[in-house]
């Protein structure tokens, strides 16, 4: 079932896409060389609490995982893709840092996720990320009333294909509301002119997931949660949760941060050299 918003409803889901924004533009500027994801989600924490908001991903537990998700952000590292929870190990410079977050507010859900590089990125990183952007930009742009949701898969996918990335296999959007998950699911490749038609007050979140090696294969880590490639290559995530609107598609967690570096060098809580 898809279920459509209304205007105020709308208004409501983009008030925890407000916090979802401005929750990861802080970590962003936290994730620093020598700071642990595992400080970054205490961040987030005490952050999302001020909000008067709540974590959706801590205690979330679907069928497939072994037991309930304990941290508030996603934080995946290097080769990790998705729904890594959050290590003590530090950063180091070089890493690759995805950070993925949903938060509900008065009962609505916002979903968005970044990638950045933590200090002196490697080579490829800065294209890797931009491409994963600029595929989520496409996505948005065909999220039109009376398009289809093959249109926006069609749009990721020909902008990952084209960078020669490969596209984490069966995974990619979904709706978004009272639920973190709600119908349709959003592919992240596609066919023009498939799929549920886009109304007027649908919501979706649409989430390119790029690997470098190319190929679209993954592993589960142990701990029963974290997505790896299969070839060990490094993978960018970008995410927004977005509104289907007679005017074209509305951004409702427009404060997320994009593309971009981190500092070198710093603690959570407080910006390098101060």
């Amino acid at each position: 079932m898809i279920e459509l918003k209304s205007a105020g409803e709308l208004d409501a889901i983009g008030a925890a896409g407000a916090v979802v924004g401005s929750v990861l533009t802080a970590l962003s500027r936290r994730a620093a060389v020598g700071v642990s994801p595992h400080e970054l989600n205490e961040v987030a924490v005490d952050l999302i609490a001020e909000a008067g908001a709540r974590p959706t991903f801590l205690g979330y537990h679907p069928a497939s995982a072994p037991g309930p998700y304990p941290a508030v952000i996603c934080a995946s590292v290097n080769d990790a893709v998705v729904h890594a929870i959050p290590s003590r190990q530090p950063l180091r410079d070089g890493d690759l840092l995805s950070i993925d977050l949903a938060v509900h507010l008065d009962g609505w859900c916002a979903d968005a996720a970044f990638s950045t590089v933590v200090g002196r990125p490697r080579a490829g990183d800065p294209d890797l990320i931009e491409t994963t952007e600029r595929a989520l930009r496409a996505g948005i742009a065909a999220a039109t009333p009376g398009a289809r949701i093959g249109d926006i898969a069609h749009a990721i996918g020909s902008v990952g294909r084209a960078g020669g990335y490969g596209l984490l296999a069966h995974h990619g959007g979904h709706g978004v509301g009272r639920s973190m998950h709600e119908g349709p699911f959003v592919p992240n490749e596609g066919r023009r002119r498939r799929g549920p038609r886009l109304l007027p007050g649908m919501v979706l979140a649409l989430e390119p997931m790029l690997i470098a090696g190319g190929r679209d294969d993954y592993r589960h880590d142990p701990d029963g949660w974290t997505l790896r490639t299969a070839d060990g290559s490094r993978a960018a995530h970008a995410e927004h949760t977005i509104a289907i609107t007679p005017d074209g598609p509305r951004v409702l967690t427009a404060g997320r941060p994009g593309a971009g570096t981190a500092p070198v060098e710093g603690r959570a809580g407080r910006r390098p050299g101060r």
